[in-house]
């Protein structure tokens, strides 16, 4: 099975730059297997820094199947999602993205919900890793669109309120209906970890002008340099990661 590492944040904590980096560090690691990209932010912003244009929203799939009249036992709405999930899938160098989109609405989702978690699990199966990125609420995880999860990193400012976000986000994780086996803090934009009670230290992400000057001139994090004191540190995030999920 594949190792999950979600990452959840407020807007602004660089949480989407940390798992673009993320991604990045895996497909650089000597013994690397296939990775999945999960953009779970109604933002849609994991694209964008992965330099990768998405083929298609599981959203727009989502919606599809629960208009369809269902027939044959409803095999053609199964069959449906299934479709719609792979064309959805778009290919990069290295790695694959798929964009979940915009949350559902008041309507019912549930049958939908249980078709797309069903198929997301066994899709995740044909990954070594799968690394997603989900807005502050965790909406596609509290909708239980996915089983399990190995790791969640909680990107955060070293502020009095990132440290309350974090532990408010630390606490709706602890009540979401799916296994997170292992929960962190991961600090932004600063070169020293701040102790927070109960929680997790997974590192810190420092300043770096680079990654700043990237995402104003539209770059990806594969245009950082090798030695680029953000992607190092991330690196390091991720090896402790592994230590913990080998």
């Amino acid at each position: 099975m594949a190792v999950t590492i979600a990452i959840s944040g407020k807007g602004g904590s660089g949480k989407t730059t940390l798992a673009a980096m993320i991604v990045r560090a895996l497909l650089e690691r000597a013994d690397k297997g296939a990775v999945l990209g999960v953009d779970a932010d109604p933002n849609s912003c994991l694209g964008l820094t992965l330099g990768v244009e998405p083929v298609g929203i599981v959203a727009e799939i989502r919606e599809q199947a629960r208009a369809q009249t269902p027939t044959n036992t409803g095999m053609d709405k199964v069959r449906s999602v299934e479709y719609g999930i792979q064309q959805a899938i778009t290919e990069a160098e290295g790695f694959d993205l798929l964009t979940m989109g915009q949350p559902e609405g008041p309507d019912c989702y549930c049958a939908v919900n249980n078709l797309l978690r069903r198929f997301l699990d066994g899709l995740g199966s044909q990954y070594r890793f799968v690394v997603m990125d989900n807005e502050a609420g965790m909406e596609h995880l509290s909708r239980r669109t996915t089983n399990n999860v190995d790791v969640l990193c909680i990107a955060a400012e070293p502020t009095s309120v990132g440290a309350v976000t974090a532990q408010r986000i630390f606490r709706l994780a602890r009540k979401l209906p799916i296994a997170v086996r292992q929960i962190g803090v991961v600090w932004s934009r600063t070169d020293q970890d701040r102790e927070l009670n109960g929680i997790d230290i997974l590192g810190h992400i420092p300043y770096d002008k680079d990654v700043s000057d990237a995402s104003m001139q539209g770059k990806t994090v594969f245009d950082l340099e090798d030695d680029s004191p953000a992607l190092v540190a991330a690196r390091s995030i991720l090896e402790k990661i592994m230590v913990l999920n080998p």
